[in-house]
């Protein structure tokens, strides 16, 4: 048997047996839909809340296990009832409280309409075993079911055959065999189809949905807020018990140095010391705090416009060349924003350089950044410097830095960064 035929008569089967237990559900629909119509008219006068939420339960288990069969069908059903009341007291209150959640749903009424429904349509899952029955049934009067049959000579009615010989019984097989091809092919659609009806009643409408995704958008706005409520809360914390500290400290070293300048200078070359270790653990904590902060700056005015803020905020004169034909992607930009600032403030402290030039390229998907100075030169990557960590930096996003610096000469020092344009904001260059 072809792998086709094979596929198609293992569908058959499965509605087969699917239909089978919708048509079952639906005789179920009919004792749900007239206990639960009888109970919800009693509570007009109170007595029917004892078994509406019960009921509504069971309702709802039947509602489900339909969807689930309409999903294996390729129509998948959402649930479309509304969320339970969070904190339900256990007392009648309570269950008042739920009794109108039940009846507030506009699907709660959905549902009735589909069990009223259901006790019609639901029927036509018997569809595919009639035809499975009939088709075996002029299968077996062809092969000599009629026979013993035929014995009052009246024969036996099949279709619009009267099997009452052997010609007429193989009319009746020839019958039986579109029956089954019949049942081969319009079992899954009529499936199908009941999977169809089930969406349109216990799917959720347009206006369902649009209240579910409000709901879904306030909860994750909130969550937002919670998340960002909580990093400010570190940021905060981080900045008082750090560096804020270490700040302090260093001021009050500072000022201890100013009393100890005169009257005790090896004294107060120790606290100057101590005072440059402090501000470089500061330092260091700014930049752990800091990591992963994309600067406002950037955020306003692109990359090229934040070298050039840098530039007149350094004390050194600072020329800025930019060449971005396009917007770059935030973690880039925030990378090469703060490995300039860096090398800036690397060739004010040990350069001992007057000016510094800084040009940025995009080309051919790889961002190129030159930050050379007219210095003493000597910078060296392995000496452990902050220039070790702009490279550890460059290196999460596949850049890399070199250094050119010859003891004496400029220094050059060079990033390359491979990225795309981003289409998703504007930058000046």
């Amino acid at each position: 048997m072809p792998a086709t035929w094979r596929g198609r008569l293992v569908r058959a089967c499965r509605a087969t047996l699917f239909g089978v237990a919708i048509a079952t559900g639906a005789l179920l629909s009919v004792v749900l839909f007239v206990t639960t119509s009888y109970f919800v008219i009693l509570c007009a006068i109170g007595i029917g809340f004892l078994a509406l939420p019960y009921l509504t339960r069971a309702v709802r288990w039947l509602a489900d296990l339909n969807r689930r069969a309409a999903a294996r069908y390729g129509v998948p059903v959402e649930r479309p009832y509304q969320p339970a009341p969070e904190e339900v007291e256990k007392d009648i209150v309570g269950w008042m409280r739920t009794c109108k959640w039940i009846l507030a749903d506009p699907a709660t009424w959905r549902d009735m309409l589909w069990l009223l429904l259901n006790c019609v349509v639901g029927l036509a899952g018997f569809l595919p075993a009639a035809l499975l029955y009939y088709a075996g049934e002029g299968l077996f009067l062809a092969c000599g079911l009629w026979l013993p049959l035929a014995d009052d000579g009246t024969g036996r009615w099949y279709a619009s055959v009267t099997v009452d010989s052997w010609p007429a019984a193989l009319s009746a097989g020839l019958l039986a065999v579109v029956v089954f091809a019949a049942w081969v092919f319009l079992g899954p659609l009529v499936l199908r189809g009941y999977a169809y009806f089930v969406r349109f009643l216990l799917g959720p409408t347009r206006r369902s949905q649009l209240t579910s995704r409000v709901r879904y958008l306030a909860e994750t706005r909130s969550g937002a807020l919670d998340v960002q409520a909580a990093e400010l809360r570190r940021i905060e914390r981080d900045l008082h018990d750090g560096a804020q500290a270490r700040l302090v400290s260093l001021g009050l070293q500072l000022g201890s140095v100013d009393r100890k300048m005169t009257r005790d200078p090896e004294v107060a070359r120790l606290l100057l010391r101590q005072a440059r270790a402090s501000s470089v653990q500061a330092l260091r904590e700014l930049r752990d705090l800091v990591h992963g902060i994309h600067p406002p700056v950037l955020a306003e005015r692109g990359l090229a416009d934040a070298l050039r803020a840098l530039g007149l905020a350094s004390p050194l004169g600072v020329s800025v060349e930019t060449d971005l034909p396009g917007p770059l992607p935030d973690p880039v930009e925030s990378a090469v924003y703060f490995a300039v600032s860096e090398l800036l403030a690397n060739t004010l402290k040990h350069a001992d350089a007057e000016t510094v030039q800084v040009v940025a390229r995009y080309e051919d998907g790889v961002l190129n950044a030159l930050v050379t100075d007219d210095g003493r030169g000597g910078a060296d990557l392995s000496a452990g410097s902050g220039l070790e960590g702009i490279r550890r930096r460059l290196a999460s996003f596949d850049g890399v830095l070199e250094i050119d610096s010859p003891q004496g000469g400029p220094t050059v020092m060079k990033m390359e960064l491979p990225c795309a344009l981003s289409s998703q904001k504007t930058s000046s260059s």
